[in-house]
């Protein structure tokens, strides 16, 4: 039928055309949200891919260099050269990156593809990162993801939504900052008064075991939670705390102190819900390694950061008046904090296929071939 016609035509034939189309949409829509695992990312600087674009705060990754090596060449508000960890997981799920949950774009069927609502500068605690002002806190991260699950309600109906988040992925990264820009920001910090550091770790574990519930409480039956990287290393605290290109012990000894704790917090989650629910990520282990023999990845440097300034291109921000390497995959670290996009790509394929010494209860390769039934 020709559209001088169908424009022609009675209006129950135009009600019958009208009708079968919203068939087919509805049917789209449903296909969409089945054709690969929804994906939704919850956290800090090292897995927001450009919330903090759409917020008045400081902890921004919207300028150059940021996004140099990513396809566009354009910065994204991922802090990274190109890709971060996030992009690759998408990439073994077979679907495009989950775009940032305050993006104008993420509207319709992109809906089903999942959504990242991380927020550079965040932590655990609510008083971390303070100083970057307007910022996505944790509590404000989970009623956002309420809210997007009435909005997919909305698209496909309650029942198919509730399915979509419950047969969905999910990625944690946050503990860094409650360390780096809270203990540890300036001497004699709030916190640092307040606890000893194995004091601060427990605490910090008791409020991270409130958020991973209230994650199941909302939906969440496949969690990947990263630990925190080797904090101490970074060139940012080599150059700030570190002794003669040595990592500084205080942060290095909050790493080894919390990880492990992070992970005998899963085991008892996972206990109580009768399920493995919660799959640990030793990303302290992951990154050690890079820190440990940088040349055995191809590196030439896990020290100096390759955009940054002062020593160890570890002071201040990462902007176009930034010394510049001009080859990002020999670099460990791509700013003062954060991984480069080789060094991203590394650890996920370690979070794929890690043996247990990097991965609790099973790599993710072994739960996507576990739950091959949902997609």
């Amino acid at each position: 039928m020709t559209m001088a016609r169908f424009l022609h035509s009675s209006p129950a034939t135009v009600l019958v055309v009208i009708g079968l189309v919203a068939v087919v949409m509805g049917t789209f829509l449903c296909l969409s949200a089945e054709a690969a695992r929804a994906f939704f990312v919850f956290g800090d600087s090292l897995v927001d891919n450009g919330n903090n674009n759409y917020l008045v705060t400081t902890a921004r990754a919207d300028s150059p260099p940021y996004g140099i090596d990513y396809p566009t060449g354009q910065p994204t508000g991922r802090f990274s050269n190109g890709f971060n960890i996030p992009d690759f997981i998408s990439q073994e799920l077979g679907s495009e990156s989950t775009l940032p949950y305050l993006s104008p774009e993420l509207t319709g069927p992109r809906l089903l593809v999942g959504a990242n609502f991380a927020s550079a500068g965040i932590g655990i605690l609510d008083d971390t990162g303070t100083q970057f002002i307007n910022i996505i806190r944790m509590h404000s991260q989970f009623q956002y993801f309420e809210e997007y699950q009435r909005r997919v309600s909305a698209l496909v109906g309650a029942e198919r939504a509730q399915q979509l988040v419950n047969q969905a992925l999910v990625l944690i990264t946050v503990g860094g900052n409650d360390f780096v820009n809270n203990y540890f920001l300036v001497p004699y910090s709030t916190r640092s008064r307040q606890f000893a550091i194995p004091d601060y770790v427990e605490y910090l574990i008791s409020e991270y075991q409130k958020l991973l519930e209230r994650l199941y409480e909302l939906g969440a039956r496949r969690v990947l939670v990263t630990g925190t990287g080797p904090m101490g290393c970074v060139p940012a605290e080599l150059a700030l705390l570190g002794r003669n290109g040595q990592c500084s012990p205080e942060l290095q000894q909050a790493a080894s102190l919390f990880n492990p704790r992070l992970i005998q917090m899963l085991q008892g989650l996972n206990q109580e819900y009768g399920s493995p629910v919660f799959i640990g990520a030793n990303t302290d282990h992951m990154n050690g390694d890079f820190i440990t023999d940088p040349q055995a990845f191809g590196f030439v440097t896990s020290q100096v950061a390759c955009c940054g300034q002062g020593p160890y291109n570890g002071i201040g921000l990462c902007t176009k008046a930034s010394n510049l390497c001009p080859n990002r995959d020999q670099y460990a670290f791509w700013d003062p904090f954060h991984p480069s996009e080789k060094a991203n790509r590394l650890i996920v394929q370690a979070i794929m296929q890690g043996s247990a010494e990097y991965m609790y209860p099973m790599n993710l390769s072994t739960v996507l071939a576990l739950d091959a039934h949902l997609v």
